[in-house]
């Protein structure tokens, strides 16, 4: 991702700076990262014009498989290690989840 990205991440869908299958992508990862995890027909039916099988099969796991990382280093109270010290990491704005247009 580049910079611009990466600051504009919160607000992907309003944002110049994702295509319209990346913003595709993060629709889904956001999705399948709700809990519940529902992932609207359309969202699928939009992805599917991009991806064939196998390439939606990689990304939902990669999705799945970073969720699970996630919600067991929480479990342990696993805490940053510092690696990206005077980086920053923007927090999604949840406001938008609610905004279900694709």
């Amino acid at each position: 991702m580049t910079e611009e990205q990466l600051l504009a991440l919160s607000a992907h869908r309003e944002s110049d700076a994702f295509s319209r299958v990346e913003k595709l992508v993060l629709d889904y990862a956001l999705a399948l990262s709700d809990t519940p995890a529902e992932v609207p027909d359309d969202l699928f039916k939009g992805l599917q014009e991009h991806f064939d099988e196998g390439q939606l099969v990689e990304l939902t796991a990669v999705v799945a498989f970073e969720n699970y990382l996630a919600r067991f280093n929480r479990g342990f109270g696993v805490e940053s290690e510092g690696y990206s010290e005077g980086a920053f990491c923007p927090i999604p704005d949840h406001r938008l989840q609610e905004n279900t247009d694709h």
